[in-house]
């Protein structure tokens, strides 16, 4: 199973996708509160996945995806958008992106994606 870093400043997603990842196995080594904290929290943790929402304070949610694929081009970026970010989705591809969630949260959706990628 996984061990999955959660960056996203809404805390009500945070404590949604952490009970859908360890309902289904999988670690959640911990939260990140943006972009920043989250690069901070990668570097020291080395997740096998992290789930990046794109719009944070701080450091959004692309800067934080180009840092971290800097760091590790390995490592799985599952992106976090709410309808009606295409524009931003396509950037985030381009960015090095390997997947997308989209808010509300579908737990069957959030399960089959983690799991194809770890």
């Amino acid at each position: 199973m996984a061990k999955v870093l959660i960056v996203d400043d809404s805390r009500t997603s945070r404590k949604i996708l952490r009970g859908i990842l360890e309902e289904n196995g999988h670690e959640v080594v911990d939260e990140a509160v943006d972009g920043q904290d989250g690069v901070k929290k990668f570097q020291a943790l080395k997740p096998d996945v992290v789930t990046m929402d794109i719009t944070m304070p701080v450091l959004d949610g692309m800067e934080a995806l180009k840092m971290i694929k800097a760091l590790s081009a390995d490592t799985k970026v599952i992106m976090v958008t709410a309808a009606g970010q295409k524009g931003k989705m396509i950037d985030c591809i381009k960015l090095g992106a390997d997947e997308f969630l989209t808010k509300p949260f579908d737990k069957e959706e959030i399960i089959s994606v983690i799991n194809k990628l770890s």
